[in-house]
């Protein structure tokens, strides 16, 4: 039997961690498996599913690299196929018709509560056979008065529903519109899904979804229903944790491996390995290895982990993808260093692309100010004829190399008998109008020849200037 996999998300909002984290199980569990996994968006709810929705689930997917081998399909484009199941069940006496108002719902909900009972629909209608005049019905789903649902469930184990704990679930509003329990068991027959990887919040949904299933006379998918992800402080995930569009995370300059890597591990692990390529994230997943208990969502290790990515990640794979932050940053990635060369001088200092980006902005334009601490510490006079002298022989170098440049500053730290940090770090400043960079010789090769110069140039006339009003 071949593995098929499905994840289904509501274009009710935008893609977010936990939803992820299903759709990364499933893809993985059918890719291990030599399956097929399937993308089916559920937008039966007209009032709340938009396009804009959609799309953010498209586009998340698609940047994560969790690509589909079948979908995405529309339950909008169903609805013909739903009701000819409903109109089945109908004739069979699977499914009937209530009359039953929201008032008067409302008052048998109340009663059961007041007498402190279980609340649920208590199938006045399961057996009337005539019309109410003026009500539009719902259709409710016969479902078994006795008995029990058994489910053997790959991350939790044995779980057992009792059928007379089940009221008759409305299987199509009065608008004829089908619900989320019915259109979903449909879907997962047609589409020969076979294995069912979901949210723990589905689990109650479980039972009733397998005996509309026995009435269809439909082979049981297996089960597995994952933990819930929880904030670092034990609470429900929510934004203030990091539950946001997943597509924020790439705003920010995460790296979709890195994102995979971290969200393969909340919930499930492989011995003390933390680090995981995607080829071994294939081979390695099962579903049975899943932790019953809630995982908690750490930015921290987020952040880490995106770090160890950028600095393992071969120079052009991080380089090509710098270039649009570097756009938004309104830098022009031609008039700068290769980005490539970039994130190889700047992968050790970067937790983000952002980050990169941000802290190798003196690469691509001219600063308006040196830090003026910095200044104050490193810009004296002391180093005028160390500085003056090493921007002559730059200035003489045939190739701006790294090698090169090293070799400059080394020759000019000998001649006057300086360490190499006491002529460096004024460069730095120099160079970059701070006092942090790369090593020296990497930062002068990412600068260039003509900002190095330029910059070298105004250090030198700030020196001098300091000189003559008689600082030190």
């Amino acid at each position: 039997m071949t593995v098929r996999t499905r994840f289904a998300p509501s274009p009710t909002g935008a893609l977010h961690l936990g939803s992820v984290r299903t759709a990364l199980f499933c893809w993985l569990y059918a890719r291990h498996n030599k399956g097929q996994f399937v993308l089916r968006i559920e937008d039966t709810d007209g009032e709340r599913s938009t396009p804009e929705n959609v799309d953010a689930i498209l586009d998340g997917m698609a940047w994560l690299g969790l690509d589909p081998d079948e979908g995405p399909f529309y339950q909008t484009d169903r609805f013909d196929r739903y009701q000819e199941v409903i109109d089945q069940w109908l004739s069979e006496g699977k499914a009937y018709h209530c009359y039953c108002t929201k008032d008067e719902l409302d008052n048998l909900r109340a009663g059961q509560m007041a007498r402190g009972e279980k609340t649920g629909y208590d199938g006045r209608c399961r057996d009337r056979k005539e019309p109410r005049e003026g009500v539009d019905p719902v259709v409710r789903f016969k479902n078994p008065l006795d008995g029990e649902v058994v489910i053997d469930d790959q991350v939790r184990g044995t779980v057992v529903f009792q059928n007379a704990e089940l009221d008759d679930l409305i299987i199509a509003r009065s608008d004829g519109t089908p619900t989320y329990n019915f259109s979903v068991i449909i879907d997962d027959v047609d589409m020969g899904i076979t294995s069912v990887i979901r949210g723990d919040d589905h689990l109650n949904n479980t039972p009733k979804q397998m005996n509309m299933l026995e009435a269809l006379g439909a082979e049981m998918p297996v089960y597995a229903h994952l933990p819930m992800i929880l904030g670092s402080d034990g609470a429900k995930l929510s934004k203030r944790h990091g539950a946001v569009d997943i597509r924020e995370y790439r705003e920010q300059g995460y790296l979709p491996e890195a994102m995979l890597n971290y969200l393969v591990r909340l919930g499930w692990s492989h011995g003390d390995q933390e680090l995981f390529s995607l080829d071994e994230m294939i081979e390695l997943f099962d579903i049975a290895d899943v932790n019953q208990s809630a995982s908690a969502f750490n930015a921290e290790k987020l952040l880490w982990l995106n770090q160890q990515y950028i600095i393992a990640a071969p120079e052009r794979r991080i380089g090509g993808a710098l270039i649009p932050y570097l756009k938004k940053a309104g830098l022009n990635p031609e008039d700068g260093p290769d980005p490539s060369d970039l994130a190889g001088g700047f992968r050790e200092r970067a937790e983000t692309l952002v980050q990169m980006v941000e802290s190798s902005r003196y690469c691509y334009e001219d600063f308006d100010e040196i830090d003026a601490k910095a200044a104050k510490k490193n810009l004296r006079p002391v180093v005028l004829e160390p500085m003056k002298a090493t921007k002559d022989k730059l200035a003489e170098l045939a190739d701006w190399t790294k090698e090169g440049i090293s070799q400059c500053i080394e020759d000019v730290a000998q001649s006057f008998e300086i360490n190499m940090g006491k002529l460096g770090q004024p460069i730095r400043v120099a160079v970059t109008g701070g006092a942090v960079s790369p090593p020296i010789d990497i930062t002068v090769w990412l600068v260039g020849r003509e900002r190095t110069l330029r910059r070298m140039d105004i250090a030198i006339e700030r020196i001098l200037e300091r000189a003559a009003a008689g600082g030190n």
